[in-house]
């Protein structure tokens, strides 16, 4: 059984830096990517950052520039640097793999960024 646990949520004052961890255990292979979704009281979750298995990323418009996704992803982790953040990052974020198509989600960890 695929397993992904997140940390590294909490509360921080806007400006300041929170760094989101995730590993993945219970799949024999890596994945082919892996990514950071969120998602804000009464909005739709949005991807935030992808990290692909040849090392390509995508952003977010909203928060290229601000956050970085790295990972190991042959071991099946990954990372979410977040810096200048903002209160509209408030959201609970979650940790995402993808197989050929099938996707795994954490249980989400909630940030929370005050003005």
């Amino acid at each position: 059984q695929v397993q992904l646990v997140e940390s590294g949520g909490g509360w921080v004052q806007a400006g300041r830096s929170l760094r989101l961890s995730c590993a993945a255990s219970g799949h024999v292979s890596s994945f082919n990517a892996m990514a950071w979704y969120r998602q804000a009281p009464e909005k739709q979750r949005e991807l935030v950052a992808r990290i692909r298995s040849g090392g390509s990323t995508d952003y977010a418009d909203s928060v290229k520039g601000r956050f970085t996704i790295s990972g190991d992803i042959a071991a099946n982790t990954v990372y979410l640097e977040m810096n200048s953040l903002k209160a509209d990052d408030t959201a609970v974020y979650y940790c995402n793999a993808e197989w050929y198509g099938y996707h795994y989600w954490g249980q989400g960890t909630q940030v929370t960024v005050s003005p």
